[in-house]
């Protein structure tokens, strides 16, 4: 008994040996892209929700190295604060400029508060951007919640149908005619293959009657969807474009609100950092959709790393589209 316990022991060691070489030799950010840009982004504006973590931080040093001026919008300015010198530091280290002023005098790096959880925060955001800056290249609402207990925002939204989907498209028509006089401009939206287990309910679209953290998430997801899909048919003949992503299952701080019993941890840890892709690697089609002239004219699409992909029908069904998109502008005050 003994002995076939070690062998199992032995076996499952040697498996996840082989699998963590597998893990070492992945390719790099800039080898799957092609490596070679980085001045691609020079001279362009891009505005990153959440860039002090995860997916946010990791397409923000992507962008930095390819010569973006990045602003980034964030919740807690400390955090941010960090991440910014963390940014900088890496890119010196990386062999890049270090992220100064540009000819004109504005800093490469910007940090700016947002709250996407309160509206209130949002036109406030909105407003000190469009006094301060002259032109916005990119937009990339990548900032979202990820399956937390019943919470309301600000205003009384359920917090994940809030902050994923409501508070983004307050940002985003606040910011529409910005990024218009910017064109060619570019939106990107990141969603989550999880929206396949969603819908939108529009008789409880505020979880008044029932929660379900699972369901909620999914519904805010294909809610980002639907509003690419209609802002893209909104924005036809503007040569602002909007394209929609997933970008797997990533490594990040998203699953914080997820409870994994204690004596499971060490076997979650390893299966993440073995199967999970890190923050770099799932940046990837964010960079792809903000940077790469291969999309360039394309609107309206989901991507899934840097390729296009089939999306379910109801996610491409535009009576839906359109409604959601009516309720969203009464829900944030657009039309009163």
């Amino acid at each position: 008994m003994a002995a076939a316990a070690v062998a199992a022991l032995l076996a499952a060691l040697g498996g996840t040996l082989w699998l963590a070489a597998r893990r070492f030799v992945r390719p790099s950010v800039q080898q799957l892209q092609g490596g070679g840009n980085a001045g691609l982004m020079h001279g362009k504006t891009v505005l990153i929700t959440g860039a002090n973590s995860g997916l946010g931080r990791a397409t923000a040093a992507e962008l930095l190295r390819m010569g973006a001026r990045v602003i980034m919008g964030c919740r807690d300015r400390g955090r941010a604060e960090e991440a910014a010198a963390q940014l900088r530091r890496d890119l010196l280290l990386a062999g890049g400029p270090e992220p100064g002023p540009d000819a004109g005098g504005a800093a490469q790096l910007v940090i700016k508060e947002l709250d996407l959880a309160s509206l209130r925060s949002v036109r406030a955001f909105c407003e000190e951007v469009l006094q301060e800056e002259p032109r916005l290249d990119v937009l990339i609402n990548n900032a979202g919640i990820f399956q937390c207990p019943l919470m309301r925002t600000e205003d009384g939204f359920e917090m994940q149908f809030g902050v994923n989907h409501l508070g983004h498209f307050l940002l985003t028509n606040l910011l529409l005619g910005l990024l218009k006089s910017s064109a060619p401009s570019r939106i990107v939206v990141v969603s989550s293959k999880l929206y396949k287990y969603g819908d939108i309910n529009f008789e409880d679209l505020n979880s008044e009657q029932n929660y379900n953290k699972s369901f909620c998430y999914s519904q805010s997801k294909l809610a980002n969807i639907l509003f690419t899909r209609e802002l893209a048919r909104r924005l036809e003949g503007t040569n602002v474009t909007v394209n929609v992503l997933h970008p797997g299952i990533v490594r990040t701080n998203m699953g914080r609100y997820i409870h994994i019993p204690l004596l499971v941890k060490p076997l979650y840890h390893l299966v993440s950092w073995i199967f999970f892709k890190t923050p770099e690697e799932g940046a990837r089609t964010s960079v792809y959709l903000a940077s790469s002239p291969e999309v360039e004219g394309v609107s309206g699409k989901y991507f899934g790393d840097c390729k296009e992909e089939e999306l379910l029908p109801k996610a491409m069904d535009e009576s839906i589209a359109r409604k959601l998109w009516d309720v969203s502008e009464i829900m944030v005050g657009i039309l009163k």
